[in-house]
């Protein structure tokens, strides 16, 4: 794996986001919006980029101005996008989001024939998965085809090329025809990655068997509220051969899970949140970055919760990713690793 050229490739979801510029606002009551860029696989190429890694991404843009903006910000950041393909007959994604910290923060997308959701089996036999060292893929490109059969393949390949594969459960219930098949599509693709990271929420997501169980108040798609029994979804999680998994806890930290191994709880970072979106793709930025420069799973899991931690203190999620120096200061002024 030392000897392959580049660090890191994402696959999936782009766009344009606009925030809201009046923090604390009602979402009726929004007089402007800032613009940025975003989407888990967006995020972590982003993150990781500015942490020190060489990433790349597999994302769709459509044949328009949204596109070359996207594009624009990744060739601005050094993120390799030569495997991004403009895709005829559709439009780039976009996302409308409403600030009002500490809890509330609406989210509206606008995927309908979006780019990154037609990505297919050509797009990923263009990338050379040998030159990778990992590849992290995010749950919302499985929701719909072509995009869902070309990530079961680029799953393939990157197992045929000796590929550690990483999977964010991204659960974004409103991008499934039925909330209950995303458990059923994620379930049949867990055994192919080595390492899974979610939520407690995404976790009981995919093993969620009744509509009743999912509650979205005030429309933050990205925060569910779902009842289920999470010890039993970990348990399911790791029986189906998934070598770790890392449950994202928010302030509490996260916890890694290993088969026949006890759980490990690695502390958070408290601080006081503007906006928690983005907070799990800068957890995945920084643990990618502890995991391919060979540091243990512990101090792996503390660089991406200081990550993820800086991320929540700032407007949004990939202009706002932190450098490599700015994540160090604030570990050691924060007790270290």
């Amino acid at each position: 794996m030392s000897n392959k050229k580049f660090d890191l490739l994402t696959l999936g979801r782009s766009s344009i986001d606009l925030y809201s510029a009046n923090v604390g606002s009602p979402f009726e009551q929004i007089s402007s919006f800032n613009a940025f860029v975003g989407g888990c696989p967006l995020n972590i190429a982003t993150g990781a980029k500015r942490l020190g890694l060489n990433t790349a991404i597999l994302t769709g843009i459509g044949p328009d101005q949204v596109g070359n903006f996207i594009k624009h910000f990744l060739d601005k950041e050094g993120v390799i996008t030569e495997y991004v393909p403009t895709i005829d007959g559709t439009r780039s994604s976009a996302v409308v989001l409403g600030i009002e910290p500490p809890d509330r923060f609406p989210l509206v997308y606008y995927r309908e024939n979006c780019a990154d959701i037609n990505l297919n089996i050509d797009h990923v036999d263009a990338i050379p998965f040998a030159d990778f060292k990992a590849a992290a893929f995010s749950g919302t490109a499985f929701s719909k085809d072509p995009s869902r059969t070309a990530m079961f393949y680029a799953l393939e390949l990157a197992k045929k090329n000796n590929v550690q594969t990483l999977l964010d459960i991204d659960f974004r219930a409103d991008q499934w025809d039925d909330p209950r098949s995303f458990g059923i599509t994620l379930r049949a693709a867990l055994s192919k990655f080595n390492i899974v990271v979610g939520t407690e929420e995404e976790i009981l997501a995919t093993y969620l068997t009744d509509k009743e169980q999912l509650l979205i108040k005030h429309q933050q798609i990205s925060a569910p509220e779902i009842r289920g029994n999470i010890d039993s979804a970990i348990q399911e999680i790791m029986s189906s051969g998934v070598e770790t998994l890392v449950v994202k806890r928010g302030k509490e930290g996260a916890s890694i899970f290993q088969p026949d191994k006890e759980e490990i709880r690695v502390p958070g970072f408290p601080v006081e949140v503007l906006n928690v979106l983005g907070a799990g793709d800068a957890f995945c930025a920084g643990f990618s970055y502890g995991l391919l420069n060979n540091w243990d799973l512990y101090k792996s899991v503390r660089m991406g919760n200081a990550c993820g931690a800086i991320i929540v203190t700032r407007e949004g999620c990939a202009n706002f990713m932190p450098t490599n120096e700015e994540v160090m200061a604030f570990v050691e002024n924060r007790g270290g690793f």
